[in-house]
């Protein structure tokens, strides 16, 4: 089991959906241990404007983790990224419908065709 350390604080919004990520693309068992920065105002300095901030065992940071590819891009670094959800979690996010984009669009040679 790994253990891991966010830092965090109350009510955001950005850690939860880390936390999400984590969930479905961490290919293996790990303890979470949530540090509240706004307790003390040496991390409240540190990690202030940076959370959610994971950190590893051996204390390398992912800032803005709760963006899915750079968690991805972290826990592939170390051998725990589940590469089946990252698959699944990157079609589910293309879906082929990015902004602008019709739904029901097929990309077919290079050429986006509406089905």
């Amino acid at each position: 089991m790994i253990r891991l350390r966010l830092y965090t604080t109350l009510g955001c919004h950005l850690c939860t959906q880390l936390e999400a990520l984590l969930v479905t693309l961490c290919s293996c068992e790990y303890r979470l241990e949530r540090v509240e920065i706004s307790e003390d105002d040496t991390l409240v300095e540190r990690y202030g404007v940076r959370i959610p901030v994971l950190v590893d065992e051996v204390g390398e940071e992912l800032d803005r983790g709760f963006e899915a590819p750079r968690l991805a891009a972290w826990l592939a670094e170390r051998g725990w990224l589940d590469d089946a959800a990252w698959q699944a979690l990157q079609r589910q996010l293309d879906g082929g419908t990015g902004p602008g984009e019709a739904k029901g669009a097929v990309m077919r040679g290079g050429r986006r065709y509406l089905g």
